[in-house]
């Protein structure tokens, strides 16, 4: 396995998307939205958002034996992700997510995991070859977390870095993240890690040092369109975003975790690094749905030289 190998476990799901004026509130019924359907999982996204990005990506899920899941695998391969390790589950529908997406680029979304839930450790352990010397594995929280407690061993052993996205938010034991190289919430799900809502840039600084107290080497809580505060590796600074007319914010934070592994397995500063990572995450915010909206390098690397 080549050390620029990035290994991703995590969920794919189908994305059924609304547009509309605003997000209904509970109770009401909003009419005239635009449909779209799309492929998205938080796993998926960010596998697809490092192979654009220019990365030599593994994945690691499950899908069910449904048109949902004919469509995902068939999608891997032609974005030239190595999908040998994506089950097909016999019992399990694949995942899909209700999303609505508002005028302002705001989203609300609702996922019924299916196969997502069914990711077992075992899944990951028969497919230990792979991390002897990969570059990175990359997770989120959308598949049980003791197969993402499973992977984090594995890389443990094999010396490879951890990214975790803490996504959906949800409490992690000190376990895990003493084997994370590097977490990546955003401020809702660093105030739930921490208890510190993140509403400045010393608020962001103060959430981040409570992270690398739990044992965690690197945290970068992403700040939407004001980038990204960097705490750990020799640096603690706000690292600015890129400013962009939004139309759906949906998967920045995937495209951004996908786009950050591969800058740092090619070798590049972590600062470059997060700011190769904006600029992906800046492009995704400009266009509807998620894997839809996912850069490519050519992308990412004229934003950067346009904004030197």
């Amino acid at each position: 396995m080549s050390k620029k190998t990035i290994i991703v476990v995590g969920s794919s799901n189908t994305d059924m998307i609304i547009q509309l004026d605003r997000i209904p509130r509970p109770g009401e019924t909003i009419l005239g939205g635009e449909f779209t359907s799309a492929a998205g999982g938080k796993g998926a996204n960010q596998a697809v958002g490092a192979a654009r990005a220019g990365g030599q990506v593994t994945f690691i899920a499950r899908v069910g034996q449904d048109m949902f899941g004919d469509q995902a695998v068939a999608g891997f391969t032609k974005e030239g992700i190595n999908a040998d390790h994506v089950t097909r589950d016999p019992s399990r529908p694949s995942g899909v997510a209700l999303i609505f997406v508002a005028k302002d680029g705001e989203n609300s979304i609702a996922v019924a995991g299916g196969a997502n839930g069914e990711l077992s450790p075992a899944d990951v352990k028969e497919a230990a070859n792979l991390f002897a010397g990969a570059g990175m594995l990359v997770m989120q929280l959308e598949t049980p977390l003791v197969t993402v407690q499973a992977a984090a061993d594995l890389a443990a052993k094999a010396g490879v870095r951890v990214i975790l996205n803490p996504a959906p938010a949800r409490a992690i034991p000190d376990q895990l993240l003493k084997k994370v190289s590097i977490i990546t919430p955003n401020e809702t799900e660093a105030e739930l890690l921490t208890g510190i809502k993140v509403d400045s840039e010393a608020a962001a600084s103060n959430a981040a040092d409570k992270l690398l107290a739990r044992g965690v080497k690197t945290a970068i809580i992403t700040l939407g369109s004001r980038g990204a505060f960097v705490a750990g590796d020799g640096v603690g600074k706000l690292v600015p975003g890129f400013k962009v007319k939004a139309v759906d914010t949906t998967a920045a934070g995937d495209t951004f975790n996908g786009a950050l592994a591969v800058a740092l397995v090619e070798g590049k500063t972590l600062e470059n690094s997060v700011r190769f990572a904006n600029a992906a995450a800046a492009i995704s915010v400009t266009r509807l749905g998620a894997q839809t909206s996912v850069p490519t390098r050519r992308e990412i690397e004229e934003l950067l030289k346009n904004n030197p």
